[in-house]
């Protein structure tokens, strides 16, 4: 069977505006973390990236963002060529702003000994030319974008729930409107509500903001309620695409039938905040 990525049709200039990875390819040592691996994010859409540990999904972001370089293949956003390195410190902070990253920790992006406000105004020190007053003010907005106040603004992050310190992530993120956030496991490490409740809250900024996600996970649980379209990887290769929903209903590679059949639960509705049971299980 000819491979699902190259059955997709062409993007249109809608999508060509968006995130285009054409033939990305890694390897470390002897070893082929990522192989000829394309996808198109159009503004504003969800992309599932789907596959186990060792897939190759985290060595693909890292090379979106700039963490890795590619041994071959091209990343553009917006039509400008992401793959080579970039020029200088400003160049470097403008591909930064362009596509953020959430992490499944949020200690990765906070600073434990700084109050949460700090830590979303050091990004708008960084990227932005507002004064005091102004950082202040869009903190203030950034937070109760994502469902906190006062008192979490002022707290530090270890006194804060593992879903508050996810919303203050995000809420870094956001800082500097990037075109595309990346969300590495964003949700693992939450109970079953929390999860419910940040991807809920997810959806709201999408279609709010109009921000393109890379949704990275392994679960395929939470991947109907979030994404357009998934992009299945096993051993650095993709093995399946396509539309979200004609992907989890009729799986057409073995790989992706088995990691359906790997979920514990299916059926999430987000918005009850709780899993439905599957009666067929």
């Amino acid at each position: 069977m000819t491979p699902a990525h190259t059955e997709r049709t062409e993007p249109d200039t809608g999508a060509a505006q968006g995130l285009v990875v054409e033939g990305l390819r890694k390897r470390f040592g002897g070893h082929q973390a990522v192989d000829d691996v394309s996808f198109t994010l159009a503004p504003g859409a969800c992309l599932a990236l789907v596959g186990e540990s060792g897939s190759g999904k985290t060595t693909t972001v890292r090379m979106l963002v700039g963490l890795e370089r590619p041994d071959g293949g091209t990343v553009r956003l917006a039509g400008r060529d992401r793959s080579a390195r970039a020029r200088g410190r400003g160049e470097r902070l403008a591909r930064a702003r362009e596509i953020q990253m959430v992490f499944q920790d949020p200690y990765l992006s906070l600073d434990p000994r700084v109050p949460v406000a700090a830590c979303v105004e050091e990004v708008l020190r960084l990227h932005t030319r507002l004064d005091p007053a102004g950082r202040r003010a869009r903190v203030r907005e950034l937070l109760e974008q994502v469902g906190l106040g006062e008192r979490e603004a002022a707290a530090l992050p270890r006194r804060l729930s593992g879903g508050q310190r996810q919303r203050v992530a995000i809420a870094r993120a956001l800082a500097v409107e990037p075109r595309v956030l990346v969300l590495d496991e964003a949700v693992a490490a939450l109970d079953v509500s929390i999860q419910a409740q940040i991807l809920e809250l997810l959806g709201t900024i999408r279609r709010e903001a109009g921000i393109s996600y890379l949704f990275v996970t392994h679960d395929l649980a939470v991947v109907r309620h979030v994404a357009d379209e998934v992009l299945v990887l096993k051993a650095g290769q993709v093995v399946e695409a396509g539309p979200a929903g004609r992907v989890l209903d009729a799986p057409e590679h073995p790989y992706t039938r088995l990691l359906l059949d790997s979920v514990p639960r299916r059926g999430w509705d987000v918005g009850q905040r709780m899993p439905r049971q599957d009666s067929a299980r």
